[in-house]
């Protein structure tokens, strides 16, 4: 068995009751809602995306992210996976799963790493953003902390709103949008989605050389989300 197929093979067998999430009771208040909304455009090879699917699964799942949210007030976030390219097409692929401890981060993981890929064509970033806040806004818990997480490997090209625009409709809502760069071979677009993608209070963007360093850098800017909230704990 390779390396790769090994650590597949261990994120879908994981403890059985971690099959399904645990709805929260109705209203619970979460630390944070946070969107995961990835690159599942054109340009993305059937390789890139499992790496970004297996990426997503490993950085909720790690122990230090476990401990993270742990730390909160409620210990708890909503998390739910978004993915995009297509202008108007962005897709919502796993729904809320509230996240409260190893189990309920298993459970996401393997959502995550079943779902099937969503139908998904050039990039349109601003779109992805809307979908991503339209579904913070019908999202099943409140929280004071609500952030969108988009990454990619190209800036938009062809969304129906222009990203300036939904980017500044979702800051609006107080909902920070940060950015993942993922630069392989497009060095500068970490620069690009400072100036065009992320807004909000406290709002960064953070680099992954290559689409292989994704978990890496997912797993650190979650950590810096997290951290980011009211008694979220500080990253290592």
């Amino acid at each position: 068995m390779t390396r790769g197929a090994g650590r597949r093979a261990a994120l879908l067998l994981l403890p059985s009751g971690a099959a399904l999430a645990q709805p929260a009771p109705a209203f619970a208040e979460v630390d944070l809602l946070l969107v995961l909304a990835i690159d599942a455009s054109g340009s993305i090879d059937e390789d890139e995306f499992r790496l970004q699917r297996e990426g997503c699964a490993e950085a909720v799942t790690h122990p230090s992210v476990v401990s993270a949210i742990g730390s909160g007030r409620r210990a708890s976030i909503g998390v739910a996976l978004v993915e995009w390219g297509s202008p108007g097409g962005a897709a919502t692929v796993v729904e809320w799963h509230r996240v409260a401890g190893r189990p309920s981060a298993q459970a996401f993981a393997r959502a995550v790493i079943g779902a099937p890929r969503s139908p998904q064509s050039w990039n349109a970033i601003g779109d992805a953003v809307d979908h991503a806040a339209a579904l913070i806004a019908a999202a099943p818990w409140p929280a004071a902390e609500r952030v969108i997480d988009l990454s990619g490997d190209a800036p938009d090209m062809r969304s129906l709103r222009p990203v300036e625009e939904a980017r500044r409709a979702a800051a609006a809502q107080g909902i920070t949008v940060n950015a993942l760069a993922i630069e392989g071979g497009r060095p500068g677009l970490t620069r690009t989605y400072e100036e065009t993608v992320i807004a909000g209070d406290g709002a960064f963007v953070m680099t992954a050389e290559a689409r292989a360093d994704f978990a890496r850098a997912l797993r650190a800017k979650l950590l810096r989300e997290i951290a980011a909230r009211p008694g979220g704990a500080r990253p290592a």
